[in-house]
């Protein structure tokens, strides 16, 4: 049997460098693919020797690939696990790794931004904050520092933690363990994907239906106000009382759409997105064809 192959410290923290510039060729069709493959050379040159077989993993790993800068160490970790068992003989194929690969994406996604968006980067800075006002040159650099070491202790970790948890995954192949892995992560990727379409497609039709005149008292008169900065505070009162900025009450198009079933336009247009994904339609002259009708829509009042 022929040795095995097998990635060393030395090549995993080559990987784990290049991951900091996972972003770096962003682009629009398939988001961090190259960033990605840039990430895996030192592992694929490692695990395969031939210029064919270099070829073919740089290939499959330049699909779509999107997730939390930080939150993409993990799957790192998954793929170069599953990429030095198929170099050794293990019966691993290209649909297997990007099966895993978009499986973990969507679920590591949604748990960057809330963990190091909204909250270790806004302590950090509130604390750095706090020492530069009172003119303490450790301000900025506590913030440059910490904010550098916390993150990238954690893509090492977790990057570490994946390529363990990949190869116990690869050790029951033959028992579906991997499939069943897939599985369950795309169904949950696809679940959050599907909660923060309400949240991130807005669609607004903006023909009004009906116009009330509304009762006095029922909005702010504006006319009454006192004058100056007194009369914008009485506003603002009355209106977090309930009162209506305007005399007149009007009724959207989209407000009875809301009634029936709220986000539904929004749902619409992403089940027809993904219907001309599937139809190869590219990204590119979606995005393009979507700004073109938004355009015309807005012009002609519908939007």
């Amino acid at each position: 049997m022929a040795d095995q192959v097998r990635l060393s410290k030395r090549d995993r923290l080559s990987v784990w460098w290049r991951s900091t510039f996972i972003q770096g060729s962003w682009n629009y069709e398939r988001m961090q693919n190259g960033g990605w493959a840039y990430s895996l050379i030192p592992a694929l040159k490692k695990l395969y020797t031939t210029k064919e077989d270099r070829a073919a993993a740089l290939k499959r790993h330049l699909e779509f690939f999107n997730c939390h800068p930080y939150m993409a160490s993990p799957i790192l970790g998954v793929t170069m696990a599953l990429e030095e068992d198929r170099a050794n003989g293990a019966p691993v194929d290209d649909v297997a790794i990007q099966g895993v690969k978009v499986g973990m994406m969507g679920p590591l996604a949604g748990i960057g931004d809330p963990v190091f968006w909204f909250t270790v980067k806004p302590i950090i800075g509130a604390v750095a904050a706090s020492l530069a006002i009172a003119g303490n040159i450790m301000g900025p650099i506590l913030y440059f520092v910490a904010w550098n070491a916390i993150r990238m202790a954690f893509m090492w970790w977790s990057q570490e933690f994946g390529y363990k948890a990949g190869s116990k995954i690869t050790e029951d192949l033959s028992g579906g363990l991997l499939q069943d892995v897939t599985k369950g992560a795309s169904i949950l990727g696809m679940f959050i994907l599907g909660a923060l379409i309400d949240r991130w497609v807005v669609v607004k039709f903006t023909p009004v239906v009906s116009t009330t005149k509304l009762q006095k008292g029922a909005f702010i008169d504006w006319a009454n106000l006192p004058n100056g900065l007194s009369g914008v505070k009485e506003a603002l009162i009355q209106q977090s009382q309930g009162l209506s900025l305007t005399a007149s009450k009007v009724t959207t198009l989209q407000d009875n759409l809301d009634l029936l079933i709220p986000g539904l336009a929004g749902l619409l247009l992403t089940f027809l997105c993904m219907w001309l994904l599937r139809k190869k339609v590219s990204p590119i002259v979606q995005i393009l064809g979507l700004f073109v009708i938004g355009v015309g829509f807005h012009y002609i009042g519908l939007m």
